[in-house]
């Protein structure tokens, strides 16, 4: 009886693994005992290493719990998580015959970010030409915008360990305000991570000040498709609410994604402003409450690097009507810093 029973017992280990299709008369392969281990690394910078196994398997596919999914050949995949969370992680272990199986774990990963870059407008003077530049011009380049941005120290001076963008009632090449915008484009730009900036408003009707943020590749395919993220914008219109808005492919103009928030004087006090960037989301504080939170996709511009935009506008389509008596009102900022 001995020899029959060797090979019974190898049929049925076989049939576990293996099904006949009956359509066309192939063998299906099924994956099984699929295993999931994964190891963050302590020194809290989100790295962690994925090992997953399983028999009769030729592709595995990660699901990172943060919108991000992934492919290993092998079952070993490194990944860099960008902020600090519980996540849940799905495996699928697929045969060559499509069969797949699957399997979930959790596991919590802390990211303490390191300061990247930032200006903290100690240094008397101009703003610092290695870190920023200047968009020259009237009109607000489609908003409608009645001031004339400079580079003049009369507009953008850094004094007293503030950054001032000076908004002025002054006829200057046939616009009634001069102003300035000044941006990191070609100097410093960054994909993913936080940005915050402790600014104390303008004051005065039809005063737009905003700190925000554009796509690198804007020179290539325009605006709303390289993305925009309003870090901060006000109407001095509308006093004491703060917008935070993402702007993008059918969500441009007055119809972006975000929201509002009342903060009282920001026009009489430093407030903190900040946008946290992820893979999965984009969220934004005043003074580290969060105020929107907007899911990120592959499909959105907001996976790329963007540049900063600092500047103070007049009226337009957002500032509305400015006060026939506004002579003039900066935004200072104590200090804009990112990090990764």
């Amino acid at each position: 009886m001995k020899p029959i029973l060797f090979p019974v017992l190898l049929l049925l280990v076989t049939v576990t693994s293996c099904n006949k299709n009956k359509e066309n008369g192939t063998t299906d392969i099924i994956p099984e005992n699929l295993v999931v281990n994964a190891v963050v690394n302590p020194d809290n910078s989100g790295n962690v290493t994925f090992t997953a196994s399983a028999t009769h398997t030729v592709l595995y596919t990660f699901d990172l719990g943060n919108g991000v999914n992934q492919l290993s050949s092998t079952g070993t995949l490194s990944y860099k998580y960008t902020a600090s969370g519980t996540y849940t992680i799905t495996v699928a272990a697929k045969s060559g015959t499509g069969h797949s199986i699957s399997k979930s774990i959790t596991l919590s990963v802390n990211v303490i970010q390191t300061l990247v870059w930032s200006d903290e407008f100690d240094t008397p003077g101009a703003p610092d030409p290695a870190k920023w530049g200047y968009d020259l011009g009237a009109g607000g380049w489609g908003n409608g915008e009645l001031q004339y941005y400079t580079n003049r120290t009369d507009n953008a001076v850094v004094s007293n360990g503030t950054l001032k963008i000076i908004a002025k009632a002054e006829n200057f090449s046939g616009s009634p305000y001069t102003s300035a915008r000044l941006l990191s484009r070609d100097k410093f730009s960054f994909k993913y991570g936080k940005i915050e900036a402790r600014a104390k408003l303008p004051a005065g009707a039809g005063t737009w000040p905003a700190i925000w943020m554009l796509g690198n590749n804007i020179g290539t395919v325009g605006w709303p498709a390289c993305g925009e993220i309003d870090i901060m914008e006000h109407r001095g219109n509308q006093l004491n609410t703060i917008f935070g808005t993402l702007h993008h492919p059918g969500h441009s103009g007055g119809n972006g994604d975000g929201a509002t928030v009342a903060v009282p004087n920001v026009t009489t006090e430093f407030h903190r402003y900040a946008v946290e960037w992820t893979v999965s989301s984009i969220k934004f504080f005043v003074d580290d409450v969060v105020f929107y939170s907007f899911g990120n996709t592959g499909s959105l511009p907001f996976n790329q690097n963007f540049f900063v935009i600092l500047n103070v506008a007049m009226g337009g389509s957002f500032g509305g009507a400015v006060d026939p008596g506004f002579s003039s009102a900066a935004m200072e900022i104590d200090y804009i810093r990112v990090y990764q």
